[in-house]
């Protein structure tokens, strides 16, 4: 599994269209045999900084698999707004240092 993370800086302004293409943009995710899961999650201290982290089964099934499908046109052409508010857009693994709480649910 390798996870991606993509850091943006989205104005206040631009946030409900940021989040609101990302739902559409889903669809294609959900559609993807190599999509995971995936979440964004916003900044409590700075609301303008957003983290989409999508797991993906491998890198070459990010790159090769989804990248080259034919979902992945529509996909890009609903992010591609906010390409330019990128701050980092890269993979990681995971490494041996993980715990997953089991029962707990997201607060927010």
């Amino acid at each position: 599994m390798i996870i991606e993370y993509i850091r943006y800086t989205i104005p206040a302004e631009q946030e409900k269209e940021f989040l609101a293409a990302y739902r559409d943009a889903a669809a294609e995710l959900r559609g993807s045999e190599h999509c995971l899961d995936y979440e964004i999650s916003r900044c409590v201290e700075d609301p303008t900084s957003f983290v989409v982290r999508i797991c993906w089964d491998s890198l070459q099934g990010h790159l090769q698999g989804f990248r080259k499908a034919a979902a992945f046109p529509s996909f890009f052409a609903k992010v591609k707004p906010f390409y330019e508010r990128i701050q980092e857009m890269r993979h990681y693994a995971l490494t041996d240092v993980a715990a997953r709480q089991a029962g707990t649910a997201a607060t927010g």
